[in-house]
């Protein structure tokens, strides 16, 4: 099972190779919306702001916050870091619902691109 701290660096990961990128995934990055990762197996949610191309402002939040973020992802920690180290489909771990998204269709479409 994946430690808080090793989500905690997938999700920094995940900013670096959001800032890193080009073409297509770089115009998948413009989005600007709240955004919270629930991670199921540890009972905490990153929450944070998906802007200029990164995530900022991650913080932890013990369960699951109060205030409902424009884009929420849930998952284990193990699923988290099997995405964003490429070794788990975001289409796959999506469509056998071992990631649930509640988000717009088009932010979904482009969340796809990213993870």
């Amino acid at each position: 099972m994946a430690t808080i701290e090793e989500c905690r660096a997938a999700l920094d990961q995940l900013a670096l190779n959001m800032a890193r990128a080009e073409g297509d995934i770089r115009s998948a990055t413009a989005l600007d919306r709240s955004l919270t990762c629930r991670i199921t197996d540890l009972d905490v949610t990153f929450a944070g702001r998906l802007a200029g191309g990164t995530i900022n402002d991650v913080v932890i939040v013990p369960g699951t916050p109060q205030e409902r973020a424009q884009i929420r992802l849930a998952m284990s920690g193990d699923d988290l870091v099997a995405m964003v180290g490429g070794e788990l489909s975001f289409a796959k771990a999506w469509g056998s619902g071992r990631v649930r998204v509640q988000a717009s269709l088009r932010d979904v479409l482009r969340l796809r691109s990213l993870l």
